[in-house]
C-alpha cells in the first residue's frame, strides 16, 4: 500500500509541475523537464533507498526471483537489508546471498558440504533392561 502511495505522489507531482509551469506559465519545455525531472529522481530515491525501506517497515511490495537451479531455504532481515537462503542440490552447497538497497553491495555467503532438505537419522542408543 505504502509503494503504491508513493508513486501516486510521484505522478501527482510531476503532473502538478506540467499543469502549473506549463499551462498557467506558458513554459512547456521547462514544465517537461521538471515532470521527467521528478518522475527520475523519485524512481532512483525509490530503487535506492525507499524499496527495501517500505518492504520492512510499512509493508511495501518487492519481488525476488530464486534461481532455477536453486531451492528456498528462508529470509531474513539484518538491518534494512534482505539476505536470502538458497540450496543448490546440483553442487550440494547453501547461498546466502543480501539484497541492499539498489544491489549495489551484495554479500554472499556459500556454505560447502550442506544437505539441509535431507533428513539426518538420529543415533539410537539401545536401553538395557
Amino acid at each position: 500500500m505504502i509503494t503504491y502511495l508513493y508513486w501516486i505522489t510521484i505522478i501527482a507531482i510531476a503532473l502538478a509541475l506540467l499543469y502549473v509551469v506549463g499551462h498557467k506559465l506558458e513554459e512547456l519545455k521547462i514544465a517537461a523537464i521538471s515532470a521527467l525531472s521528478v518522475i527520475i529522481i523519485g524512481f532512483v530515491a525509490y530503487h535506492f533507498h525507499f524499496q527495501q525501506v517500505f518492504v520492512k517497515r510499512y509493508g511495501g511490495v518487492m519481488t525476488i526471483k530464486v534461481p532455477d537451479d536453486e531451492i528456498h531455504l528462508a529470509a531474513t532481515w539484518k538491518d534494512d537489508n534482505l539476505w536470502i537462503e538458497n540450496y543448490n542440490p546440483a553442487t550440494n552447497t547453501c547461498h546466502f546471498r543480501e539484497y541492499s538497497r539498489g544491489n549495489l553491495l551484495q554479500g554472499q555467503v556459500t556454505i560447502k558440504n550442506c544437505n539441509p532438505l535431507l533428513r539426518r537419522e538420529l543415533i539410537s542408543v539401545p536401553v538395557q533392561p
